[in-house]
């Protein structure tokens, strides 16, 4: 009899915490996409009010503006989409890829605006379970990683086959980038711009954690398991600051050191384990998360044009 008892009690232990992986997962990545989207959606929070009306003015902007439709299909299956802006034929191009829980307009808008001050091109995406793009599971960069090299392939393959590329991403895109730096990428990506990202997803996560008052130490296995069995992917598997050990493309680091979500050291610790011979770190005082840009969009274009000057 007591074999059936310690029997009932595993099972019941086995649910208690395949529930509680589930809990996590929903919790952490599933991207939750509204089912009516705002017309013009900005990031939550006090910090993004401030800049709601120039917001809105550059997503109606680029509404305006010339593009062309682009999808590609994911390792694993998934339409991904995006748009292409061209500033002029042959012009470098940006691979622009926004935030978590995000979507290209929305967190990307004033990019395209501000590649065009710059003379750039801009292929601007949806990450997937984001926009218009497939999918409803958020992996913190690693199986978006993958999604950046196939986006990659198709600028050269679809617009222009001798592009100059640089790798641009903001928050979790900037995450994606640093991993994508670290993979086998073809000659024709010759940069990165990575702006305000973590370096790893154990340490934001674990952030996040702790500011719901609650111990990380036990719950991240939880996270991690719930990626495992319901997300079928290991958001252990690599790390920025991992991927920045082996990166050899040129890089640049954004980051606001008013950033309450992201905290600027984080950058500044990728920026120090980049194994890059041409690599910079750029903080914009008083900038919050995502905001480095609009902050001080005379000085980010300046660093910008004088930092990729030898590569395009």
């Amino acid at each position: 009899m007591i074999f059936v008892w310690i029997a009932i009690g595993a099972a019941a232990l086995l649910a208690l915490v395949a529930l509680a992986s589930y809990i996590c997962f929903y919790m952490t990545f599933l991207s939750h996409r509204p089912k009516v989207p705002e017309e013009f959606p900005i990031p939550e929070g006090e910090i993004y009010e401030v800049y709601r009306e120039q917001m809105i003015g550059w997503m109606k902007q680029i509404r305006a503006m010339p593009r062309r439709d682009a999808e590609v299909t994911s390792f694993d299956g998934l339409t991904l989409r995006g748009r292409f802006y061209e500033y002029a034929p042959g012009a470098p191009i940006e691979l622009m890829l926004h935030g978590y829980r995000g979507d290209s307009e929305r967190d990307l808008s004033g990019g395209v605006l501000r590649c065009f001050a710059l003379g750039r091109s801009v292929l601007l995406v949806d990450q997937r379970g984001s926009g218009r793009s497939d999918g409803s599971v958020i992996t913190f960069g690693i199986n978006e990683r993958r999604d950046c090299a196939s986006w990659v392939s198709y600028i050269i393959e679809n617009i222009d086959p001798n592009a100059r590329i640089i790798l641009t991403g903001v928050s979790m895109g900037a995450a994606t980038v640093m991993l994508a730096a670290a993979e086998p990428l073809p000659p024709n990506v010759v940069g990165v711009l990575a702006d305000c990202g973590y370096t790893s997803a154990r340490e934001i996560i674990g952030k996040v954690i702790r500011e719901m008052h609650l111990p990380a130490a036990p719950l991240y296995p939880l996270v991690r398991l719930g990626g495992r069995l319901f997300g079928h992917f290991d958001v252990d598997e690599t790390s920025p600051i991992e991927a920045m050990k082996r990166c050899r493309l040129p890089i640049i680091f954004y980051h606001g050191d008013a950033d309450a979500f992201v905290p600027h050291e984080m950058s500044v610790r990728c920026h120090a384990a980049c194994a890059s011979e041409r690599k910079r770190m750029v903080t914009v005082s008083g900038a919050g998360h995502g905001l480095c840009y609009i902050t001080d969009p005379d000085g980010y274009l300046a660093e910008l044009r004088d930092f990729f000057s030898p590569v395009l």
